[in-house]
């Protein structure tokens, strides 16, 4: 069999998540003898949607398959150019309406793989009520066109405790980015009234981009920020999960790493020349578990 040659296109080099990604393809694609080319979008969906147009249309580069982490929508248009130039599709964390209808064809493996968001979400409401039962928390969402947003904001809202207020910022899953978006409402004099309890981001680097703004604040104010819980997901072995060992996370929330799982898929449908399952799940984990962290928050507060 000809050798495969892979595009695996991720939104961002500045999040530990995708460098996670990024190492997972590449082990994957040595063990199994796949040539991969591992292109980043800069969290800018134009460019991204630019760069898989580029490659599709040339023939000298096109690739057996584009495995792709959309930075915004799920790339309808591209995902129809790649298949009608027999091209496969597979498309990481997301989950977009048009599998199905681009699978009929069973030309080339079209498919999906996807941490299951939602219930990263509902895991993350569970935490929440174990460190703040009642009151106001401080919630850093990723861009509003992710899917991976979307869902893990319903998967939270199903969980959390009804006593539990959110003010929601807005980050791009980079560290810098909810730096800036905590630094610029932690001025505002109405930040002081809400009497946050917690500031639970939905990835590690927002977590430590909002806690380096808690930092920056005078010292009153920073000791009060930094007594609160802080966390966040993905829980790469060696950041998020060292973080929260480190205490500087009270909990995040274990995603494998979906770009691996989905290279190994490809290469089995095209070795069996087959179509892969059209959807694929990876459940997450809390880090600690629930009820870990429940009984480390009652040694806290003395219960």
């Amino acid at each position: 069999m000809e050798k495969l040659n892979v595009v695996v296109a991720l939104t961002t080099r500045e999040n530990d998540y995708q460098a996670e990604q990024a190492v997972a393809v590449a082990e994957m694609a040595t063990r199994l003898g796949i040539k991969v080319q591992i292109i980043y979008a800069d969290n800018d969906a134009v460019n991204q949607t630019q760069q898989l147009i580029k490659i599709i249309q040339d023939p000298a580069q096109r690739p057996t398959a584009i495995l792709v982490e959309p930075v915004g929508t799920g790339m309808a248009q591209v995902a129809k150019a790649a298949v009608a130039a027999g091209i496969g599709w597979g498309i990481i964390n997301s989950d977009p309406d048009y599998i199905a209808e681009l699978r009929q064809g069973g030309a080339v493996p079209v498919f999906s793989v996807s941490t299951d968001q939602a219930e990263v979400g509902r895991i993350q409401g569970k935490q929440i009520g174990v460190l703040v039962p009642a009151g106001s928390v401080l919630y850093i969402e990723g861009p509003f066109n992710s899917m991976a947003t979307q869902l893990r904001t319903k998967g939270m809202l199903s969980t959390k405790p009804p006593g539990v207020e959110l003010k929601t910022l807005k980050g791009d899953w980079t560290e810098r980015s909810a730096h800036n978006a905590a630094k610029s409402w932690l001025s505002l004099g109405s930040s002081r009234d809400l009497q946050i309890r917690a500031v639970i981001c939905q990835n590690d680097a927002m977590a430590m981009g909002a806690r380096k703004a808690v930092v920056d604040l005078t010292e009153k104010d920073r000791e009060q920020w930094l007594s609160i819980p802080f966390t966040g997901c993905d829980g790469v072995t060696k950041t998020g999960q060292e973080w929260v060992r480190r205490g500087l996370l009270r909990a995040t929330i274990v995603t494998a790493p979906a770009a691996g799982t989905a290279l190994e898929i490809l290469a089995k449908a095209v070795d069996a020349g087959s179509m892969p399952a059209d959807r694929t799940l990876i459940p997450p984990r809390s880090f600690p578990a629930v009820e870990e962290l429940r009984g480390k928050s009652h040694s806290a507060s003395g219960q």
